[in-house]
């Protein structure tokens, strides 16, 4: 009862105002906490050789004192599983189409790596060859990229969040572009945001496991992997079930697909 009291309550003015008054405080706690390290830490000066200026630059950063190190679990988890992929297929050269950067970035330390996208990256490292490319109209000829990655970014396409064309079928012309493009018995890795299906504009879209299926239906799936909404004491669930993937609010689905000849 006491629970659903304070529920009410949260939507209140005096709600509000208590929660603006706990915030205050909890800063001011974190506040109370740099002055006195940094107090301590200046003590411990006299301890030791100074190797620095002490007119020190203040930089307060409040919010790390944390019992664990927290994560964003698609960003943490996916760049992992597709990495492990390139791990086993080995490639001569991957190309991949506006994934994380640090994806590529990591990557190409051990493989050819070819990054595009619409707003293409400024980046210069050994190994890693950066282009412009709108995913909708691929620059490449049918049937010539075996190694292939389009992950979090599918559900972008069309809505206009990073200056590409208003479409609401941007999504599937970017889809057709991918299987267009991948060579034959060449690999495709594909993540995208899992669960309900629904759009949150201009945000991304949310795809039901049975869409991602049936857009890609030109190719066989080798691996589905899932980032659970709870993933808290689970992880990644490696060839999880399409019942677990419409189980999702906002998972994230990693998918393998391979081209076959008869495709």
């Amino acid at each position: 009862m006491l629970r659903k009291i304070k529920n009410k309550l949260r939507y209140t003015a005096v709600g509000k105002l208590y929660g603006y008054f706990t915030l205050r405080k909890l800063f001011r706690k974190k506040v109370e906490t740099f002055n006195s390290d940094l107090a301590n830490f200046r003590l411990s000066e006299g301890n030791t050789n100074l190797r620095f200026n002490q007119n020190y630059d203040h930089y307060p950063l409040l919010d790390d004192r944390t019992s664990i190190t927290e994560i964003e679990p698609h960003y943490t988890y996916h760049p992992a599983w597709a990495a492990r992929i390139l791990a086993k297929t080995q490639p001569k050269k991957h190309v991949d189409i506006s994934s994380i950067l640090h994806f590529s970035t990591i990557v190409s330390a051990f493989i050819p790596v070819e990054f595009y996208d619409y707003r293409p990256a400024e980046i210069k490292l050994e190994g890693l060859d950066t282009k412009h490319a709108d995913l909708t109209q691929l620059p490449f000829r049918s049937n010539t990229i075996d190694s292939l990655s389009c992950m979090h970014t599918l559900e972008h396409i069309g809505l206009g969040r990073y200056g590409d064309e208003i479409d609401y079928d941007g999504d599937l012309k970017a889809i057709n572009e991918l299987v267009r493009v991948l060579a034959v018995n060449g690999d495709l890795l594909i993540v995208t945001p899992i669960g309900k299906a629904k759009i949150a504009f201009n945000a991304h879209r949310i795809y039901a496991y049975d869409q991602i299926i049936s857009y890609f239906s030109k190719l066989e799936l080798i691996e589905f992997s899932l980032i659970p909404d709870k993933f808290e004491n689970i992880g990644m669930i490696r060839n999880a079930s399409k019942k677990q993937a419409d189980e999702q609010s906002w998972g994230c689905g990693c998918f393998w697909f391979k081209k076959r000849l008869n495709d």
